[in-house]
């Protein structure tokens, strides 16, 4: 019984609440839900076209071509979202196709500008890779505006956008970094054939110096020493034999016969034995070889000579009073040449081994220096092969760039005009506005209430005051309280007609052409 009562007297409150401030009520209610109902009347119309753009990867394998594009897709997107989106590339657009007509009356370009970048959206797509990062595959390119077809067109104009700009700069990089190479490469080249000509230089003024060269200077000097020894052998065997022949002189003018045959007949005999032992060890073309058969043939000669000394020719050289020169002279005057000769060569033979030795004393230095010059020499030709390579690798690139073999942007979904606004939502407005009107309504009638200190009923004046009431009379109106009641209607339905009047033209001054008012509206709802 207690709750029923505390619902009914809580109704009954209701009720007489109502019954004093429903005209109130009725016009908080109608004025709220007219101005949110006539916002959302005449707010324009925005629409929304998305076209899809793939990322398609690069049609030759890197295993046979490798891109000289660095950096990630999702920074170059933001490379060319920011050329694209630049104020003199959307200040053409606008200008080309008569955007934001309205607003660019009362408003600057820049800030024109700026309402456009906001209604350009991108949304990349990826997949998850393996690693945990996201590749992205494609990418939504949206714009929203009043006429369907122009939104559709301009999207699609956006898409074309991106698809050139990728293009372009991707060219422009491989062209870049191809030309930046070359650069690279013509002084590593330059650096190259210092390197090389200095180390051509270093083998021609140490020619016979150089390490590799050692084991044929140490193989010279042998050889060398070898043939001083030889030589040594021969010059002594030379001497002595002059020493035999002056000695055989000698003994020859105490006895009173001067000649000589034997004795050269003998030295020729010698000499054929060196002569076969001189060939067990060298070719027919070494000099002493040489020199030995020069010897045996100028002692034949001599000894041929001596035995026709009683020729009709020598008689013929006795008439004329010619002496012939003795054997014994061109014997003496053949073993002093032979001895000069000798000595000569050992001269030769000792220079040339001192040259070669030392060739191989500064074999050492020559090989640090040499090293040296080879080591910048390496790195020289190192340095110029890997510019090579990245060159050529570069060239591939760029041509593959301009032929369209590299990553590229295709539009995979052009943007079509849309049949459906996409702000702003009016039935969740209309909505929302009643329950705005709903809500000011109750809460104009509870302060209305709270404020209002008259007495209403017999129990609020028992409540307030405990003097007893006698009497209740009822409120006497005449004619002339009922006409100043009449007109205060009349007036008071004007003045409502004209604030519903006033409130939907302000309604609809704030939302014609509003385009920001329905991007706030929509950011709200969603």
């Amino acid at each position: 019984m207690p709750d029923s009562a505390q619902k009914g007297s809580a109704f009954e409150l209701a009720q007489e609440v109502w019954s004093r401030r429903k005209w109130l009520a009725i016009v908080v209610f109608a004025v709220t839900f007219a101005a949110v109902g006539s916002l959302a009347t005449f707010l324009p119309n925005v629409y929304r076209s998305t076209a899809t753009v793939l990322v398609e990867r690069h049609q030759v394998p890197e295993t046979f071509v490798r891109s000289s594009i660095t950096g990630e897709l999702e920074t170059r997107l933001q490379t060319i979202s920011q050329e694209i989106l630049s104020r003199a590339r959307l200040a053409d657009l606008i200008t080309r196709f008569d955007l934001y007509h309205d607003l660019t009356q009362r408003v600057p370009m820049e800030g024109v500008v700026e309402m456009m970048r906001r209604d350009i959206t991108l949304v990349l797509k990826g997949v998850e890779q393996v690693s945990g990062r996201r590749a992205t595959v494609a990418f939504d390119l949206s714009y929203r505006g009043r006429d369907p077809g122009t939104v559709a067109q301009i999207t699609n104009t956006l898409a074309s956008f991106y698809v050139d700009e990728n293009s372009k700069i991707r060219e422009r990089q491989a062209s870049q970094t191809a030309q930046f190479l070359k650069v690279q490469l013509e002084e590593a080249k330059k650096r190259l054939d210092e390197q090389e000509a200095r180390v051509r230089d270093f083998r021609a003024r140490h020619a016979g110096e150089l390490p590799q060269q050692m084991g044929v200077n140490l193989a010279t000097v042998e050889r060398l020493q070898g043939q001083l020894h030889l030589n040594s052998a021969n010059l002594l065997r030379a001497m002595e034999q002059r020493a035999t022949q002056v000695k055989q002189l000698a003994e020859s003018s105490a006895t009173g016969v001067v000649g000589v045959p034997d004795t050269a007949t003998a030295r020729l005999a010698k000499l054929k034995r060196d002569l076969v032992e001189l060939r067990t060890q060298f070719s027919d073309r070494y000099p002493d070889v040489i020199r030995v058969k020069q010897e045996i043939a100028a002692l034949e000669r001599e000894l041929a000579a001596a035995k026709t000394d009683g020729s009709p020719d020598a008689d013929a050289a006795a008439d004329r009073g010619d002496s012939p020169v003795p054997p014994w002279k061109t014997a003496l005057s053949q073993i002093d040449a032979e001895i000069k000769s000798l000595k000569a060569e050992e001269q030769r033979l000792r220079r040339q081994i001192e040259t070669y030795q030392r060739r191989v004393e500064s074999a050492p230095q020559r090989e640090q220096e040499f090293q040296e010059l080879s080591r910048g020499f390496e790195m020289a030709r190192e340095l110029y092969a890997s510019l090579l390579k990245r060159y050529e690798d570069a060239q591939l690139s760029e041509s593959m760039e301009q032929s369209k073999q590299g990553e590229q942007f295709r539009i995979l979904d052009p943007a079509l005009p849309t049949k459906q606004p996409s702000a702003p939502n009016r039935p969740r407005l209309a909505l929302l506005g009643a329950l705005l009107a709903l809500g000011g309504a109750v809460a104009a009638a509870v302060l209305a209430e709270h404020l209002d200190t008259s007495f209403h009923t017999h129990d609020d004046l028992r409540s307030f005051t405990k003097v007893p009431v006698l009497a209740s009379i009822p409120r006497l109106v005449s004619g002339a309280d009922a006409a100043r009641q009449a007109r205060q209607r009349w007036l008071a339905t004007a003045s409502i007609a004209l604030g519903l009047a006033l409130v939907v033209a302000a309604s609809y001054h704030l939302a014609h052409g509003n385009d920001q008012l329905v991007h706030l509206l929509s950011r709200g709802a969603s």
